[in-house]
C-alpha cells in the first residue's frame, strides 16, 4: 500500500510514496552502519563544524520548509518557520556544548586512575510523529550525531516530504552519506527494524499505545528505549493569579500547533473564587484567534492533521457533553472537505468524562473548577499522564513549591506555558513515557557510559 501525503486543508493528495521493501530497509541499515564505523572516530570539532553548517542550511530553507509543513500537516506557515528556527538553535546548542557534556569524568577511588567515558553505541531508530515534523526529529538528530551515533528515521506516514527533506538537509550540511537515512515504511514494518542487530536503540515520540508496542518489542531484544508519549497537561489557576496573564498564556498553550501538541495545556483547573472571571477572559481570547488556510500569515489555527483525527476529537467533545459538560465556544465541525476544528471550550468538566480522563489532541479546552488549592493539586495529579504542568499565582514562592514538589509531571512551569528547550531536560512520567531528551541528560541516553579503572 502506498504511503500518501494529503493536504488536510483541502483533502487533496500531495504525493504518493512507494514503501521500502524489507530488503531495501536492511540495505539502508547496512549502509548506515558503514557510515557510522567512520563517523564514530571523528573529533568533536569536526562534528561541531558540520552541525553548525546544518543550522545554517535550516535557516536558509526556513520559508520553504514552513510551507512544506503547512501543506502536509496543516501547521500555520509562521509557526512552521518558528519550528525551523528552533531546530537550528538546537543544532547550535549541541555543536557548542556536546564536547563539554561528554568529557571524561574523573572518579576518585583507591585506583591509580578511574573515570567514566561516554562512547557512541551505533544506529538509533527514531520513530517520530507528524505534529512537529522537524523539531521532533532534530532534537534527536543533533545530540545523536554529536555523540558519534548514526540514525534511521521512521517518520509518520502523512509527512513523507518532511522526512525526505530532513535526510537531504543532513546530507547537504556535509555529514557522511548514509549516516542518517529515512526509511519509507509503515508501522507494520517497525518490528523488522528493531529486530535488525545493527540497530542498537529506539527513541519514539507518539501515543501511549505506540510506546507500549515499541517498548515491548525492544525490551524483548534488550534494546534501550526513550519514550515521549501523550499528555493531558493541567494548568492550575489559583485565586491570586493574574487572570489576564493566565488567560493569555492558557490560550496560547492550548492552541499551540492548532492544539496538536503533547505539551499543550489541556485541563484548566481553576479555583472557584476566580472561575467565572477566568472563564470569561479565556473565552474572549480563544474566540479572537483566526482559523483558516495555514499559508495565510494572519491565521492562528490551521486544520487538524487528518480528518480521522479531527473526527475522534469531536467524538470526545460530544461524549463529554452527553455526560454533562457545557460547550461555551466552538464544538461544531465546519462544512467542507477538510480537517478543520474550531477553538472550543468545555466547562463543567468532571471525572468520568473524556475531557477529564483522556488526552484531547486538538484545540479543545476543558475547564475544571476546584474548591481550593489542595483540590486543584489533587485534580491535576488525577491523570494517567505526567508530561507537563503549570501553576499561575502572584505568590511566586508558593507557586514554585507547588510546581517543584506537588505536581506529578516531568515539567512544571510557573506563570508560563510548558515548552521544550535544548538547555533543559524534557520528558514525562507514568503513561507519558520515560527517559529524557535535550540538555546534557538527553545526549547521554544513547551512549555507553563506560568505566575505566587503572590499578
Amino acid at each position: 500500500m502506498a504511503i500518501e501525503s494529503i493536504n488536510p486543508a483541502n483533502g487533496e493528495l500531495i504525493k504518493s510514496y512507494t514503501p521500502d521493501t524489507g530488503e531495501q530497509v536492511d540495505s539502508k541499515i547496512r549502509e548506515t552502519q558503514q557510515a557510522w564505523l567512520t563517523w564514530k572516530e571523528t573529533s568533536f570539532s569536526e562534528r561541531a563544524s558540520l552541525m553548525k553548517n546544518m543550522a545554517a542550511v535550516l535557516r536558509s530553507k526556513k520559508t520553504e520548509l514552513g510551507r512544506l509543513m503547512a501543506l502536509e500537516m496543516g501547521k500555520p506557515q509562521k509557526a512552521g518557520e518558528g519550528e525551523i528556527e528552533k531546530c537550528a538553535g538546537c543544532c547550535e546548542y549541541y555543536a557548542e556544548n556536546a564536547e563539554k557534556i561528554l568529557r571524561p569524568e574523573i572518579i576518585e577511588t583507591e585506583a591509580r586512575k578511574s573515570y567514566a567515558i561516554f562512547k557512541p553505541i551505533g544506529i538509533v531508530l527514531a520513530i517520530m510523529p507528524w505534529n512537529f515534523p522537524f523539531w521532533q526529529v532534530f532534537r534527536f538528530v543533533a545530540p545523536a550525531l554529536m555523540a558519534g551515533n548514526a540514525g534511521v528515521l521512521k517518520h509518520s506516514s502523512n509527512v513523507g516530504g518532511c522526512a525526505l527533506a530532513i535526510e537531504e538537509i543532513v546530507r547537504e550540511s556535509g555529514f557522511p552519506e548514509n549516516l542518517f537515512q529515512t526509511l519509507m515504511i509503515g508501522s507494520d514494518a517497525v518490528d523488522q527494524v528493531i529486530e535488525n542487530p545493527l540497530v542498537k536503540a529506539v527513541t519514539l515520540t507518539g501515543s501511549t499505545g505506540a510506546g507500549i508496542k515499541v517498548a515491548t518489542k525492544a525490551g524483548s531484544l534488550l534494546k534501550k528505549t526513550v519514550l515521549e508519549l501523550g499528555g493531558s497537561d493541567p494548568y492550575i489557576i489559583l485565586k491570586d493569579a493574574d487572570l489576564e496573564l493566565a488567560a493569555k498564556v492558557c490560550t496560547e498553550s492550548r492552541l499551540i500547533n492548532s492544539g496538536q501538541s503533547c505539551i499543550a495545556a489541556k485541563r484548566f483547573i481553576v479555583v472557584k473564587e476566580v472561575a467565572e472571571e477566568f472563564t470569561r477572559l479565556f473565552k474572549e481570547k480563544m474566540s479572537s484567534k483566526v482559523m483558516g488556510d495555514p499559508l495565510d500569515p494572519n491565521v492562528d489555527v490551521g486544520p487538524q492533521a487528518r480528518v480521522d483525527l479531527r473526527d475522534e476529537l469531536h467524538q470526545q467533545v460530544e461524549k463529554s457533553i452527553a455526560k454533562g459538560a457545557q460547550c461555551i465556544l466552538g464544538g461544531i465541525i465546519p462544512e467542507g472537505s477538510n480537517a478543520f476544528y474550531p477553538p472550543t471550550i468545555l466547562t463543567g468538566v468532571k471525572k468520568g468524562m473524556p475531557a477529564y480522563e483522556e488526552e484531547l489532541f486538538g484545540p479543545v479546552a476543558a475547564v475544571i473548577i476546584a474548591e481550593d488549592e489542595q483540590e486543584a493539586i489533587n485534580i491535576a495529579n488525577d491523570s494517567v499522564f505526567g508530561l507537563g504542568s503549570a501553576v499561575f499565582s502572584r505568590d511566586i514562592e508558593r507557586a514554585e513549591d507547588i510546581a517543584a514538589n506537588y505536581l506529578n509531571a516531568g515539567n512544571s512551569f510557573v506563570n508560563d506555558n510548558v515548552k521544550s528547550d535544548p538547555r533543559l531536560p524534557f520528558g514525562g512520567v507514568n503513561q507519558s513515557g520515560y527517559g529524557r531528551e535535550l540538555s546534557s541528560y538527553g545526549i547521554k541516553e544513547f551512549v555507553n557510559i563506560k568505566t575505566v579503572y587503572i590499578k
